[in-house]
């Protein structure tokens, strides 16, 4: 099996790029599981971009760098706004379909945004929307293969360069070698790692983990986001309340039916969500309560129904009328603000290897993601990294050398995931962050001879439990996401990005 391209991932990110591929060769697109299970179509809240006659794209860039924490890459941001204007009117003219009042676009307004500048599907299915228009535009394609249930677990090496990728067939149990002359990594996101989460079981850092262990450099990975309002209620899974329902008016009170926000910030309900899931945190410790409420019920009935379809449908699910009562919700790891490091172009650090969508660092999000800026970013710099994949078309195919034997962990996923939750979570300190990594060094890896995914996402999990621990011990400072009770200020000497690699296993800022 040797395609021109291979794209790891069929995401927003991943099919923005093979649709750029495909004039250049032979693309394959690797789904880990069928090619609808994705970060992607979990997306609620919109997609963030200035098209309203009262919004500027320098007013989408200052929202996006205050957001960031003193930490976005200027030139990501500005590339970010400005293309966002083309890919979204070219996912129009392509079929998606937004929400409309009469013949115009709608668009809401989240925290920290100080223009209404959100795009919904269907209210609240915005990431499906947007998948299925890029799925029908690819599969048009002819050059354009899809492959499911192929999970990517190491990358082929050759001399230093990308040569493919190895993958593990669900159907077989059996590893096999994929080559190709360039590889993007579209690999998503790595929620899956926490206790709490609103990603998917797919979520497991893989493209973060195969990198690292291949070479690549790992920017910024300790700012890990924690979306404020899961879904707390009995039998129910981590479900993600967008942030489109404070925007339009939901308020958070805790267990006395006080709303509490105040408290902590000036904006209250419209704060930044770091801010916001740290003063739930901060609450529920100072109540006892195991989680605090989002009330909707002042809102017109209608309403939230109509606007929230999906929301409605899933609370009531699980014996909550979003109309009649509170909904009960704590906070949980949502998006990774960083992973393997990019160029503006989504080259990394490894000649031949690519990246894009949550997977990569480009430095567009700072040290905290402004809302629904996820999406745009996977359409813009998933369009440019497949334009600049193109570079490899006529480029030899490298043999790589032989398949990699792994080894895997010795700890169960409960662990791991508690440990990550405890000691790398919504507030973090220099003592438990090492607890964490002696009690990863107690559990050495060792071979298995029937390997299967649930082995191989594990061990990815626990590279990238490491990678988030060590960083952030590094990170000795409290910026965005990241929150240290020992260190709760920022500090100018931290106004950098880390880095780091297997090379050395060292954190450096840069």
């Amino acid at each position: 099996m040797t395609p021109d391209f291979v794209v790891v991932g069929a995401g927003v990110a991943g099919l923005r790029a093979a649709i750029e591929l495909a004039e250049a060769g032979e693309v394959l697109v690797l789904a880990k599981d069928s090619l609808r299970e994705s970060s992607s179509e979990y997306a609620q809240g919109g997609v963030a971009v200035a098209l309203s006659d009262d919004d500027e794209v320098e007013l989408h860039e200052q929202d996006t760098l205050a957001a960031g924490d003193g930490l976005c890459n200027p030139e990501a941001v500005r590339v970010l706004v400005e293309e966002g204007l083309g890919v979204v009117q070219q996912l129009i003219e392509w079929g998606a379909e937004f929400d409309r009042e009469g013949s115009k676009l709608a668009f809401g307004r989240e925290g920290a945004h100080s223009r209404s500048r959100i795009l919904h599907a269907q209210g609240d299915s915005t990431g499906h929307e947007i998948s299925k228009t890029l799925y029908h535009k690819a599969a048009s394609l002819n050059s354009i293969r899809f492959r499911s249930f192929t999970a990517v677990t190491d990358l082929l090496l050759d001399g230093g360069e990308v040569a493919g990728v190895v993958a593990c067939d669900s159907s077989t149990r059996s590893l096999i070698p994929i080559h190709a002359r360039a590889v993007l990594l579209a690999t998503g996101g790595l929620g899956r790692v926490y206790w709490k989460t609103t990603n998917p079981d797919v979520a497991t850092g893989d493209g973060v983990a195969a990198a690292y262990r291949a070479g690549a450099v790992i920017s910024d990975i300790e700012f890990v986001q924690f979306h404020p309002t899961a879904l707390h209620a009995e039998g129910a899974p981590s479900f993600l309340l967008s942030e489109a329902l404070r925007g339009e008016g939901g308020y958070l009170r805790n267990g006395k039916g006080e709303r509490f926000m105040k408290r902590y910030h000036p904006l209250e309900e419209l704060a930044p969500r770091d801010v916001v899931s740290r003063s739930i945190a901060a609450e529920m410790q100072k109540t006892g309560d195991p989680h605090v409420y989002l009330d909707l019920t002042h809102l017109p009935p209608g309403f939230v129904r109509e606007r929230f379809p999906r929301i409605y449908q899933t609370c009531w699910k699980y014996g909550v009328d979003l109309t009649r009562d509170p909904a009960p919700v704590v906070p949980a790891a949502h998006y990774a603000m960083g992973g393997v490091w990019t160029d503006l172009e989504g080259r990394t650090s490894l000649p031949r290897l690519f990246a894009a969508g949550e997977v990569a660092a480009t430095g567009v999000h700072g040290a905290n993601r402004l809302a629904s800026n996820s999406l745009l970013e996977a359409l813009v710099f998933g369009a440019r990294a497949g334009r600049t994949m193109r570079q490899w078309a006529g480029a030899q195919i490298l043999k790589g050398g032989p398949l990699p034997q792994p080894e895997f962990p010795q700890i169960r996923e409960e662990e791991l995931r508690r440990l990550a939750w405890d000691s790398c979570g919504i507030t973090r300190c220099g003592e438990g962050l090492e607890a964490a990594l002696r009690t990863l060094a107690a559990h050495p890896n060792a071979p298995c001879p029937y390997p299967n995914r649930a082995l191989f996402e594990l061990r990815a999990m626990k590279d990238v439990l490491w990678l988030i621990a060590t960083c952030a011990l590094a990170r000795k400072e409290s910026r965005g996401a990241h929150y240290r009770t020992d260190y709760p200020s920022k500090r100018p000497e931290f106004q950098k990005h880390s880095r780091i690699s297997i090379a050395t296993n060292e954190v450096s800022f840069f």
